[in-house]
């Protein structure tokens, strides 16, 4: 498999926006948007070049064919400054990925609304959930059943004021949520059942949870209604994400 670097991907900025222009000629039916709704991409994939130039990364992607992205922070821009080039790009910014405090998620839910978002969604939770006595830095494996009621209990909480402020919480996942003893209930598995459906979705990175054994159709079957949005990307065979994630596409 040819890897796709964030550099490649941006430099050939001008051959993708030829094949969208080309795209904008032919039916809908055999466009890249089956259900009708544009692309998103996960600002992640593309972190260096929006810390050096948001406005022009934007417009890039936007020409590119996105139409939707999820953010992954703002550089050194507000929540409100990261808005107004997502409007002058043309991109719209229906969901986040945010820092959560528990202190502060009033704060985190005020950038959800400053973008324009209806989710408001998290990476691990892994360090707000841990256990008060756990020092800093401790080697981590997979999520224990323990770890993964902790962590369900601070989702709900998360969602239900997520709720109150007009917005839906969803949790994304890593690989580690997977990983089990013998004999042990899977920690994502208990994040699901843990969890009110109302309060807490769930947004699968593929990528992942594929990297992890386990299929994402399964749970799409097994879960129905759990999952608004989902992350498709490549991997190499090292741990290491590879080149262009396209993420947060709806329709799960």
């Amino acid at each position: 498999m040819t890897r796709c670097t964030r550099r490649r991907f941006l430099s050939q900025t001008g051959r993708h926006a030829a094949a969208v222009l080309i795209a904008n000629g032919l039916p809908r039916a055999i466009r890249a948007t089956p259900l009708g709704k544009p692309v998103g991409i996960q600002l992640y994939t593309v972190k260096e070049e929006i810390g050096r130039d948001p406005a022009g990364t934007l417009r890039q992607l936007r020409r590119i064919g996105f139409g939707e992205v999820e953010t992954a922070g703002f550089g050194q821009l507000s929540a409100g400054q990261f808005r107004r080039l997502l409007d002058e790009a043309g991109l719209a910014c229906p969901r986040a990925h945010l820092q959560f405090d528990r202190a502060k998620l009033d704060s985190a839910f005020a950038d959800a609304h400053a973008l324009g978002a209806k989710y408001a969604a998290s990476g691990s939770l892994r360090s707000l959930a841990a256990e008060p006595q756990s020092p800093a830095g401790a080697p981590q494996g997979g999520m224990s059943a323990d770890e993964a009621k902790r962590t369900a209990e601070l989702a709900n909480r998360i969602g239900e004021q997520a709720a109150r402020a007009g917005l839906q919480y969803v949790y994304h996942n890593h690989d580690f949520e997977f990983v089990a003893e013998r004999g042990a209930s899977v920690g994502y598995d208990l994040l699901l059942r843990e969890t009110d459906p109302r309060l807490v979705k769930f947004e699968i990175d593929c990528g992942w949870m594929i990297f992890a054994g386990r299929d994402p159709v399964d749970y799409f079957g097994k879960y129905p209604n759990r999952f608004p949005m989902i992350h498709v990307k490549d991997f190499v065979r090292e741990s290491e994400p590879a080149g262009a994630t396209l993420g947060a596409m709806h329709g799960a």
